[in-house]
């Protein structure tokens, strides 16, 4: 069946503009062009708009999604298999946050009692999808699938007063940080004490340290804008300072 633009925007739930953008930027071409001068979208180009609007669901940029479906390397099935995935999780996400409001609501009306630890399980759940989302395809492709996954299982399994120790050792590291990058010296007493502060606070997450992993992941702080970004909020190059530190805490920097 082939689809002009306004009945494939239809379709799809979006504007004709924005099929004319896809066209614009390559992204998803019309099959043909008619005697009249409209586009015309073939089943081709319907699975390809569905893909689009995958990824979009995914948050990713035009741009990315564009470098992906038009890879060589690009597998449809693949693809299709890693969103549902995706979407496996957000909706465990969203189940999760449900019952967690519905037993809210059971507390406060008086039919229930609820556990400190369900209070916070949906909030950690949504935590943990929001690094995901953020970094995930990072941190996956540098540390593998079952290390991401078991260091995630063992962020859920934290009790509420694991929790609370691990919320303020985070901000302990960035305050810490921020006085020892005053010091312009990674090596001095405060910036070694924001390494170690460091470690204790991936040892929440982590079920095995390695200096090598520590040191790694300094790295990709000032490697990716985005952890730099984090860690430069207030100061900018604390990110760097940190890496230093932290290359220095675990014996690396001289490798």
């Amino acid at each position: 069946m082939e689809y002009t633009v306004q009945k494939l925007a239809n379709l799809a739930g979006i504007s004709t503009r924005t099929l004319r953008y896809y066209d614009e930027i390559g992204i998803l071409k019309p099959a043909r062009i008619n005697s009249s001068g409209y586009r015309i979208y073939g089943q081709a180009e319907v699975d390809r708009l569905q893909l689009i609007l995958f990824y979009r669901e995914l948050d990713l940029n035009l741009e990315t999604i564009k470098q992906i479906i038009t890879s060589e390397a690009f597998d449809k099935t693949a693809a299709l298999k890693e969103h549902r995935k995706q979407l496996m999780a957000k909706r465990e996400q969203l189940d999760l946050l449900i019952s967690n409001v519905e037993k809210t609501i059971e507390v406060n009306e008086g039919r229930s009692k609820m556990s400190d630890k369900e209070k916070f399980e949906g909030f950690k759940k949504s935590m943990l999808d929001d690094n995901e989302k953020k970094y995930g395809k990072e941190i996956r492709e540098k540390y593998g699938e079952d290390t991401v996954n078991a260091s995630n299982q063992k962020f859920m399994n934290m009790t509420q007063e694991e929790y609370d120790k691990f919320q303020r050792l985070s901000q302990e590291v960035l305050d810490t940080l921020e006085q020892a990058y005053q010091t312009g010296d990674p090596a001095g007493e405060l910036a070694q004490k924001a390494a170690d502060l460091h470690r204790q606070w991936l040892s929440f997450t982590w079920n095995s340290y390695s200096k090598e992993a520590h040191a790694g992941l300094a790295q990709m702080y000032v490697d990716d804008e985005r952890f730099t970004a984090y860690y430069d909020k207030n100061q900018p190059g604390c990110a760097k300072f940190l890496r230093d530190a932290v290359l220095i805490y675990t014996g690396m920097n001289s490798q």
